[in-house]
């Protein structure tokens, strides 16, 4: 079994900063990538940044320059911080990695998090 626990979150006003967590447990044997999306009202689901077991990272155009993903390999751990918020980064946010279980890839998805940016 595989768990995958976000936290952090909240509101904050435009301008402030908020960090996002993300841990996943159980049966690991690696992570190949551990990515962030968000889902903004009446909007699909996006995909925020991600980070390749290689260490490369990559970032959506609305958010790059403000936001960084870092990862803790050894703790199975992937962050997010948020810098300079915009009300238009309000929404539900997800941690999403993929693991190897038993030899096998799969993609595996946190409980989500929420981030409101208003004044």
């Amino acid at each position: 079994q595989v768990q995958v626990v976000q936290s952090g979150g909240g509101v904050v006003q435009p301008g402030g900063s908020l960090r996002l967590s993300c841990v996943a447990s159980g049966n690991i044997e690696s992570i190949y990538t551990m990515a962030w999306h968000r889902q903004s009202p009446g909007r699909e689901r996006e995909l925020v940044a991600d980070s390749t077991g290689g260490g490369s990272t990559a970032y959506a155009d609305s958010v790059r320059g403000r936001f960084i993903i870092s990862r803790d390999n050894a703790k199975h751990t992937v962050f997010l911080q948020m810098n300079n918020l915009k009300p238009e980064d309000t929404g539900v946010y997800y941690c999403q990695a993929t693991i190897k279980v038993n030899s096998r890839y799969r993609d595996y998805w946190g409980q989500g998090t929420q981030v409101s940016v208003s004044s």
